[in-house]
């Protein structure tokens, strides 16, 4: 996996995790590795177990040199569309990373850092940045970044499901299983569904 650093001081890895669920938000994250940080076993986080995300979760928050997670919920994703949210999600974590990295030095400038991001869709920022595809397969810092997302929306969903009882989130953590989908057909859209995604909004 590529571990090499641009020429600007700061490396930041972005990647986003629940474009596609019918309920729950869309999650991005945005993170700075260190440069003693244990890269070992760091992939993207759809190939490895959810108990090695979450052992791999407290490694990067705790080694990392910065990180932010942003989460943008259902009504937001209503009234933007999920790609716009989504693009939503890493500006916010990837600015807030900068203005903490700024936070230890004043004198940092929008060029000393350089974003990473997954996908082949760029975002509305500052920062330079490159999109790189499939990059949380091929980039430590992406791939990074897409285990904070995955594993802080997932705990997201875990929590949310104590209170929709019925629905079964904890499991599908709300993709479009066949049980989801049935579960919707028979107790109706909760308030934490996206009621505008095709296997809600017939049952609005």
């Amino acid at each position: 996996m590529d571990t090499c650093r641009q020429s600007s001081l700061y490396t930041v890895g972005v990647d986003e995790a629940g474009r596609g669920p019918l309920a729950g938000p869309v999650t991005a994250a945005a993170v700075v590795l260190s440069e003693n940080q244990n890269v070992a076993g760091i992939a993207d986080s759809k190939t490895i177990s959810e108990k090695k995300r979450e052992k791999l979760f407290e490694r990067i928050v705790e080694q990392s040199a910065a990180f932010s997670i942003v989460c943008v919920g259902p009504r937001r994703i209503e009234h933007h569309n999920i790609r716009e949210a989504t693009k939503l999600a890493m500006k916010l974590a990837a600015e807030r990373v900068y203005r903490k990295l700024q936070t230890g030095n004043s004198k940092l400038r929008p060029q000393d850092c350089f974003l990473r991001i997954d996908g082949n869709t760029p975002i509305e920022t500052f920062i330079p940045q490159e999109t790189i595809v499939k990059g949380d397969s091929s980039v430590v810092d992406i791939a990074a970044a897409s285990i904070l997302a995955k594993v802080f929306r997932d705990r997201i969903m875990k929590s949310i499901s104590e209170y929709y009882p019925g629905y079964d989130f904890e499991k599908h953590k709300g993709y479009p299983t066949q049980a989801h989908r049935e579960s919707i057909a028979q107790l109706g859209p909760s308030q934490v569904h996206r009621r505008t995604f095709a296997g809600v909004r017939e049952h609005v």
